[in-house]
């Protein structure tokens, strides 16, 4: 018995007796007994569609209209979709219903307006549920699992599986100057852009983002936020400068210091390579800055020996690279920090103030100012936070780097400097070497 009054036999009876009273002697009947009106995956309802797209149906009667469908929008899309196309008109009793009238192609708009209503209205409840859940720190699921993930559905959460392992040395091999392709190749997995994806990958620091937003997630990390952030200023640095592989120690980080264009390569005969400004090149225009650049060519194998020779001068001298972190930093990580939390209990204060009614539009203003000045403090935090890690990660590279360089091949050589060194700017004898922590 149907708990809204009305069983399926009394249905049948009603629809009968309007088939009589319309001459219609042909009929059957889709029957779903024991099913929502809310699912659309219903057998009577899958052969009345088959049934419809067949043309063996001329019209479709229901006693009421959620006898089709609960959902609007579902029963605009059977209307729409299955009916009209395949000639079949659409009759409800208790509404006086039918397709086939002026009023009732008229009642399609209205449906089609309210089914609008109603899917904003879920997606609305769905996205605010989800921004919440993710808030909480659960995994918002959709799409692929985060490679090192499988997921936990009792708890919501993620849990590192057997390769979490295997994401944690993807991280190092990257820091220890690694290119992506080599550790695709390395974890047989296919594409280099993989391993890119998998390493920007928040998700492995604890860090669920949605729609633009971070959220701590309760998931185990993978791998330290200061790991994550040092293998992220790596990409960052090699993204302009580690374009492609090449023999030349220092491909991609030449400048000029006369005209600001880049420098290359250039084989000089018998007695080596030199580097040559681009805007003495005439076979790349686009690369030209000053047709007119004077500056010397000077042989490539000098010009390496000096930068290697000022990266070992840094190596052994552990005083210069803490001098250079002490000048580098501006302002220090804890000063600016005390500024925005002193801020804070200002804003707190004044809030104080509004609730009591004090002096409201005054009020408002100075918490407008102070919040606009915390915005500041904390680009100026982030970039002091960002500097600090460029320098330990720096300082973690260079610190023994003229005891291995004997041993490293011209691909390993050339992965650290490029992660050391910003750009190499020759300005004819003069050479002026910029590192990546500045």
């Amino acid at each position: 018995m149907q708990a809204e009054g009305y069983s399926i036999d009394a249905q049948k009876e009603l629809l009968a007796s309007y088939c009589r009273i319309k001459n219609i002697d042909k009929y059957d009947y889709y029957i779903d007994a024991g099913y929502s009106g809310s699912n659309m995956e219903r057998p009577g309802l899958e052969k009345l569609k088959d049934d419809c797209k067949e043309k063996k149906i001329n019209v479709v009667i229901v006693y009421k209209l959620d006898r089709l469908s609960r959902s609007q929008k579902d029963t605009l899309f059977l209307i729409e979709e299955i009916f009209i196309p395949n000639g079949v008109d659409f009759i409800s009793i208790s509404e006086n219903f039918d397709t086939a009238t002026p009023f009732g192609k008229a009642m399609i708009g209205i449906l089609s307006v309210f089914a609008q209503l109603e899917r904003e209205t879920i997606r609305e409840r769905t996205r605010m549920g989800m921004k919440e859940r993710v808030k909480a720190g659960y995994f918002p699921g959709g799409g692929k699992l985060p490679y090192g993930y499988d997921y936990d559905k009792i708890k919501g959460i993620l849990v590192p599986n057997e390769r979490a392992e295997d994401v944690r040395k993807m991280y190092e091999m990257y820091i220890d100057g690694y290119s992506t392709g080599r550790i695709a190749e390395m974890f047989g997995i296919k594409y280099d852009s993989m391993i890119k994806n998998i390493l920007k990958s928040k998700i492995n620091c604890g860090i669920i983002e949605y729609n633009g937003s971070e959220y701590d997630g309760l998931h185990e990390a993978i791998v330290d936020r200061s790991v994550y952030d040092t293998a992220m200023n790596i990409m960052q640095g090699r993204s302009s400068r580690y374009v492609r592989v090449s023999e030349n120690l220092l491909t991609g980080i030449l400048y000029c210091g006369v005209c600001g264009a880049k420098m290359r390569y250039q084989k000089w005969g018998s007695a080596g390579k030199k580097i040559c400004c681009y805007s003495q090149q005439s076979d790349k225009p686009y690369m030209i800055k000053d047709k007119n650049c004077d500056n010397k060519k000077n042989f490539a194998d000098e010009i390496e020996r000096l930068v290697i020779g000022e990266l070992f001068k840094m190596s052994l001298d552990p005083e210069r690279i803490s001098s250079q972190e002490r000048d580098g930093v501006s302002e220090s990580y804890e000063r600016l920090k005390k500024r925005i939390e002193e801020n804070d209990k200002k804003i707190s204060n004044l809030l104080n103030f509004i609730a009591k009614g004090i002096a409201v539009e005054e009020t408002e203003s100075k918490i407008a100012s102070i919040s606009e000045e915390n915005g500041i403090l904390k680009k100026r935090l982030m970039e002091s936070e960002r500097r600090v890690s460029n320098l330990s990660s720096f300082r973690q590279k260079i610190t023994g780097l003229s005891d291995i360089w004997g041993e490293l091949d011209d691909k390993k050589r050339r992965a650290i400097v490029l992660s050391l060194v910003e750009r190499v700017v020759v300005t004819y004898e003069d050479i002026d070497v910029y590192y990546t922590f500045s």
